[in-house]
């Protein structure tokens, strides 16, 4: 049987957004990014002025959830984190846009890459959100079944 951590696992490699949470100097934000997971931990790239980039020069420390957009209480499953987000640099950066780029085909480094996406991705950052601690939700177990996989 499968364990909820492994539940919780394959829920982040089979979906494609999370919902940051940041708190910086201009109060709480949320934002929706694209990542790429490696176990709990996060990968995604972002303009380095978004209010959220921001935000973590000041504090580190970061939410996140990814779920479904449900309308039934019942079928409510999810990961939800805490951890701290750090900007990639050089090599770590560079096998990171690998990864993304393995999930996210538009992202890779090509010749064929279009060159609006080729432009915008030249201006952007390579970050991980390094989980902490993880949770994997599954109403359909009980309601607000929600046990910690890390």
């Amino acid at each position: 049987m499968e364990s909820p951590r492994d539940r919780a696992l394959a829920y982040l490699a089979a979906h494609h957004v999370m919902t940051l949470a940041t708190a910086g100097p201009e109060g709480p934000w949320a934002a929706a990014v694209f990542y790429a997971s490696e176990g709990f931990d996060l990968c995604f790239l972002s303009s380095p002025s978004s209010r959220h980039c921001t935000a973590l020069r000041s504090n580190a420390a970061a939410a996140a959830t990814v779920q479904e957009d449900y309308s039934d209480w019942r079928a409510i499953r999810g990961v939800q984190l805490e951890g701290r987000v750090e900007e990639l640099e050089s090599e770590e950066a560079a096998r990171v846009r690998a990864l993304y780029g393995a999930k996210f085909p538009i992202a890779r480094p090509a010749d064929d890459t279009p060159a609006p996406i080729a432009a915008a991705l030249a201006k952007v950052r390579w970050y991980r959100f390094a989980a902490g601690r993880a949770f994997w939700i599954d109403n359909a177990a009980g309601f607000g079944k929600r046990e910690q996989v890390l």
